[in-house]
């Protein structure tokens, strides 16, 4: 499936490292992924402790019934699923779990999400990559692709993605999680989130399906914390102040999910 991010030639396992045929060698960590960042990369991804804020919030299943829309969206299909901005794993993982005719391989920029990652499933490898840049996948390797709360390249999803292949997006919907956003002062989901969404994909994937996917949540003061810390707002907002808002909503701590799950096939 991988690709060398210099050269774009196919990689080979040689021991404990990747080597493509120009001789490239990419060593596999001790935690099981391997960086395929090419040099002189910027972009900075989630930071230790937006990673476990995420692990501890998604492993309380409540972002479960996202899950479970991701993977009834791909019923039927097998083959190598591709999580572009994977983070810890976990919807690839829910995927996986869903037939044992599927692999799958977790690209996020974040070296701290691909150490969980890693570990996330027996059938699931993963990778440091930038998701603005060339992938590090073969053309054409993949059969399905997944973006859930990711970045999105639609020149180089459309590249890696086999004629015909499924890619899954999920995006947040303006309403998502607006209790949250107004009682603890968070940054607001764009209005026209979906129309970009379907602006940016237009010339190159063809609309499918579309479910939006809406229930309510019941947080502790912890689960607050966390969906708060794993998301763009643990960039902007003070650990303190934000401690003491949540501590002034009563528990327990009541919020919407809200999400749209759209389908698309490689034109």
């Amino acid at each position: 499936m991988l690709a060398c991010p210099h050269c774009g030639a196919g990689l080979d396992r040689d021991g404990t490292s990747l080597r493509c045929p120009a001789n490239h060698v990419f060593d596999i960590a001790r935690q099981g992924y391997v960086s395929l960042l090419p040099g002189g990369t910027r972009v900075v991804g989630d930071t230790a402790a937006m990673v476990a804020a995420r692990a501890t919030f998604l492993d309380g299943g409540h972002y479960a019934p996202i899950a479970d829309a991701v993977v009834a969206a791909l019923a039927g299909v097998q083959g190598c699923v591709v999580d572009v901005g994977a983070g810890t794993g976990y919807y690839l993982a829910r995927v996986l779990d869903a037939s044992q005719e599927r692999t799958g391989l977790a690209l996020d920029v974040s070296k701290f999400a691909c150490r969980r990652a890693a570990r996330a499933h027996a059938r699931m490898g993963a990778a440091t990559a930038d998701a603005w840049q060339q992938l590090p996948v073969r053309t054409g390797a993949a059969s399905t692709l997944l973006n859930v709360f990711a970045p999105r390249n639609a020149a180089e999803m459309h590249r890696v993605l086999r004629p015909g292949g499924l890619l899954v997006v999920v995006v947040p919907n303006s309403d998502h999680l607006t209790e949250l956003v107004g009682a603890l002062d968070l940054l607001a989901v764009d209005e026209r989130k979906q129309q970009r969404l379907s602006e940016q994909l237009a010339d190159r994937f063809e609309p499918v399906s579309q479910r939006v996917c809406r229930f309510p949540l019941s947080l502790t003061a912890a689960d607050a914390e966390a969906v708060v810390g794993m998301g763009p707002s643990a960039w902007h907002a003070d650990p303190g102040r934000l401690r003491e808002r949540i501590a002034a909503v009563p528990e327990p701590v009541t919020a919407t999910a809200s999400v749209t799950v759209a389908v698309y096939r490689r034109a």
